[in-house]
């Protein structure tokens, strides 16, 4: 990676420390990737993916990372910064890029960090997501999921010391790439800048002492909790965090061993952060032209005649709000709105099953407005269109919708067929013949 394509390092003072942190992308929500214990702000972007894997981010979200004090290109702390110093760095970093509330990623020992910050901080953080963390760093009664603390100093003072610098933990937190010897020599690299030998040292037994399995219960912001399956850092950790975090989600990942966040699969792993965050995954451009889709089509029934009857001024406002409520219910269902089309909406799922929950949810909320709708659904092969869609589909489901009634969901045999075993209920409205389509088509009104 080039010099111009990395993003600025800046300094905030945090307490009597100067902590480094860095800005990538603009979006409208704030992410702060608060790291684990080996990091280096400006070297990471030498590490295969990591780059990849904050652009990912940065495509729904303004991403800030940092140096906790004491690592990195931060300030080094007579000892080690306390835990209540490294909570108060995340602050610092959140006041100094102006961000009143954060989506905080917390990794490895940034997860506690973050725990703590959302469960004294609830105002300031909107969600909180972990990725391979843990309640406890060393083993305690009803803990059993981490080596004792002698272990870890044993393995530290020994192993590790004596290796430091030369990759001795490559095959702990990034193994799927241990065998690359270029890798190896740049993750070697990162741990000379990340910490000291004696420094390293001293950061392992301040961590023995992380203990926050009594906030969990006081975390009152949406948690995701990520773990890989084969992580060192167990999966029990992860499991543990999300039993104890009131209505904490947990997904687990077979990708690789890897600790570190970046590597394996990036696409489902961000996807799955940006589905939590926004309530949606990001709408790529597919390489081909042709895809399978269930197409929704909805319009206002009498629409002519409600519109005289409110006139233009009030119309155009109830208008607004009708396109409104079509955005934010499609996204929340992770379609595509293809365009509004003056009293209608066309829009594109890659789940039948969500299409209809959408098609429901939309005439729920446009009924509230006064605003009667009928839709119907097909699925089938459609083209893409530089912004549009076209194909049979897409005159299937429109003859489809001009079946159905007020207040009714419309949808073809085949989308019943793929929907199978989802909880959705269906009433057989019979055989149709849909103009300019051939044979006839039976047609099912859905309902949740």
């Amino acid at each position: 990676m080039s010099t111009p394509d990395l993003p600025e390092t800046h300094y905030t003072r945090s307490g009597d420390l100067n902590i480094a942190y860095q800005v990538m992308g603009d979006g409208p929500i704030d992410l702060i990737f608060v790291p684990g214990m080996i990091t280096h702000l400006e070297f990471m972007h030498e590490l295969p993916g990591y780059t990849d894997f904050l652009r990912r981010l940065a495509a729904f979200a303004r991403v800030i990372t940092f140096d906790k004090s004491g690592q990195g290109l931060s300030d080094r702390y007579l000892g080690m910064p306390s835990f209540e110093q490294r909570v108060d760095d995340l602050r610092a970093v959140m006041e100094a890029v102006g961000s009143r509330r954060a989506v905080l990623l917390g990794c490895s020992e940034g997860g506690p960090i973050s725990m703590v910050f959302a469960a004294t901080f609830p105002e300031r953080v909107s969600q909180l997501v972990l990725f391979g963390s843990f309640a406890r760093f060393s083993s305690a009664p009803g803990y059993s999921f981490r080596p004792s603390g002698d272990e870890i100093v044993g393995r530290v003072d020994g192993v590790w010391t004596a290796g430091w610098g030369t990759g001795v933990t490559v095959r702990h937190f990034l193994p799927s790439h241990a065998d690359d010897p270029d890798v190896a020599r740049q993750y070697a690299k990162l741990e000379r800048l990340a910490f000291s030998p004696g420094a390293l040292k001293i950061a392992a037994r301040y961590n023995i002492e992380i203990d926050v399995r009594t906030i969990l219960p006081a975390i009152r912001v949406p948690t995701l909790v990520l773990h890989r399956q084969a992580d060192v850092m167990s999966i029990e950790n992860g499991k543990f965090l999300a039993s104890q975090i009131p209505g904490a989600k947990f997904l687990a990942y077979a990708d690789c061993s890897d600790h570190l966040i970046f590597p394996g699969d990036r696409p489902r792993l961000c996807g799955d952060i940006e589905e939590f965050v926004t309530g949606h995954r990001e709408a790529t451009a597919p390489d081909f032209d042709r895809v399978l889709a269930t197409v929704l089509f909805a319009d206002i029934v009498d629409s002519t005649r409600r519109a005289a009857e409110m006139g233009d001024h009030a119309w155009r406002r109830m208008l607004d709000e009708h396109d409104e409520a079509a955005q934010r219910i499609v996204v929340q269902h992770r379609g595509n709105l293809v365009k509004t089309t003056g009293d209608g909406i066309l829009a594109t799922f890659d789940g039948p099953g969500r299409a209809i929950r959408c098609a429901l949810a939309f005439e729920a909320a446009t009924r509230r407005l006064g605003l009667p709708v009928r839709a119907g659904l097909h699925t089938g092969e459609i083209e893409l269109r530089d912004g549009d869609i076209g194909g049979i589909a897409v005159h299937a489901a429109a003859r489809v919708m001009a079946q159905a009634g007020p207040d009714e969901v419309l949808v073809s045999r085949v989308v019943t067929d793929l929907v199978a075993g989802a909880g959705l209920r269906f009433s057989d409205r019979g055989a149709h013949e849909l103009k300019g389509l051939p044979g006839r088509w039976d047609l099912f009104a859905a309902s949740a």
